[in-house]
C-alpha cells in the first residue's frame, strides 16, 4: 500500500466535518464500503476515484460515454497546458492538480461556511459550531447509534482552538479553514498527528504498534488467511515505520508515516500520468496523448477523479 493512498483516505477523513463530528479517521485501505473496484495503480485510478469521492457521488462521472470523456478532457487540455507550447509537462500537472485540491478545499468551507455562521457576522465562534454540529446529539444522554458525542465534541474544541490563532474562540475564514483542513496547514500538524495517534492507539499507551497499525487497515472477520497486502504492510511497519526497531510508532514516526516531509503526493500523481501516457518518451504529453489515455485521467487528481468533467463551468 502506497503512501499516497495513506494520504489520500487522510484527506477523505477530515473534510467532511459537516456529515459527523470529526472523532473517525477514515485510513482503511480495502474497505469495500469506500471501493469495490481493484486496486491497481499501474492500470488505472478508479480505486482513487470510488475512494475519494464515495462511490455514490464516483457514479456522476458514469454521464459521460467515452466520446464526451475524450472531448472534454481535450478542452481540459488548453487549460492544464499553461505556458501553451502545446505540451503539458508534469510540473503544469503538478500545478494544476495543488490548484484543484485548493479550489476543492475553498469550495468545501464555502459550502459550509453559512451553515455555521448563524448570526452572519463573517466569522464562526466556536459557540455557533457547537449549537450546529452538536446540539440535537447533546440533548440524548444515550444515543443509540454508539457515537460519544461529548468527547467528540471534546476533541472539535481542541482543534477549533488549535486553528483559532488569536485565541477569541472565533474563527475568520482562513482559521475556519485550518480547523477544517488541518493537513493543510503547517501548524496544524501536531493536532493530524494527535488525533490520528488517539484513533489507532487501542490501549492507550501512547504508541501504535504493528497489531494496532495493522488493525485500523483491516479486519480479519473470521479470515485467517491474510492478503498480501497486508503481509507487506506488516514489512512496511517493522522496516520504515519503526525506525528505532522499538516495536511500535511514536509521535514523530506517526507524523513521518502520515505527514512526510519529502513526499508530495501532487507531483507523484503528476510524473506517474506522463510516465502512464507518454508513448514516445519524450517528457511531455500532446492532446492526443492524454485523450488516448483518457480512463486513467479521468480516474486522476487533474480532473478531480472526474468531477471536473461534468461541471460544465470548468470549461
Amino acid at each position: 500500500m502506497e503512501l499516497r493512498q495513506i494520504l489520500f483516505y487522510f484527506t477523505l477523513s477530515v473534510v467532511f466535518v459537516l456529515s459527523k463530528p470529526t472523532e473517525k479517521k477514515d485510513r482503511v485501505h480495502h474497505d469495500p464500503q469506500l471501493s469495490d473496484k481493484v486496486h491497481d495503480d499501474n492500470e488505472n485510478f478508479d480505486y482513487d476515484h470510488d475512494a475519494f469521492l464515495g462511490a455514490e457521488e464516483a457514479k456522476t462521472f458514469d454521464q459521460l460515454t467515452p466520446e464526451e470523456s475524450k472531448e472534454r478532457l481535450g478542452m481540459f487540455f488548453d487549460k492544464i497546458d499553461a505556458d501553451k507550447d502545446g505540451f503539458v509537462t508534469d510540473e503544469e500537472l503538478k500545478a494544476w492538480i495543488k490548484k484543484a485540491q485548493k479550489k476543492y478545499i475553498f469550495e468545501n468551507v464555502d459550502r459550509q461556511w453559512h451553515d455555521f455562521d448563524i448570526n452572519n457576522d463573517g466569522v464562526i465562534s466556536w459557540e455557533e459550531y457547537r449549537n450546529v454540529t452538536y446540539g440535537t446529539y447533546l440533548d440524548d444522554p444515550d444515543p443509540d447509534d454508539g457515537y460519544n458525542y461529548k468527547q467528540m465534541m471534546s476533541r472539535d474544541e481542541r482543534r477549533f482552538k488549535m486553528a483559532d490563532k488569536d485565541g477569541d474562540m472565533i474563527a475568520t475564514k482562513d482559521e475556519f479553514t485550518a480547523f477544517l483542513h488541518p493537513e493543510e496547514y503547517e501548524y496544524m500538524k501536531d493536532i493530524v498527528v494527535l488525533e490520528t495517534m488517539e484513533d489507532i492507539d487501542k490501549n492507550g499507551d501512547g504508541f501504535i504498534d504493528l497489531e494496532e497499525y495493522i488493525g485500523d487497515m483491516y479486519s480479519h472477520d473470521g479470515d485467517p488467511q491474510e492478503p498480501e497486502w497486508v503481509k507487506t504492510e506488516r514489512e512496511q511497519f517493522v522496516e520504515f515505520r519503526d525506525k528505532n526497531r522499538d516495536g511500535k510508532m511514536d509521535k514523530e514516526e506517526t507524523k513521518d508515516w502520515i505527514l512526510p516531509s519529502d513526499y508530495d503526493h501532487a507531483e507523484a500523481e503528476a510524473k506517474h500520468l506522463v510516465y502512464e501516457s507518454d508513448k514516445d518518451k519524450d517528457g511531455k504529453l500532446t492532446k492526443e496523448e492524454i485523450v488516448d489515455k483518457y480512463d486513467l485521467f479521468v480516474g486522476s487528481q487533474a480532473t478531480d477523479f472526474g468531477e471536473a468533467l461534468v461541471r460544465h463551468d470548468e470549461f
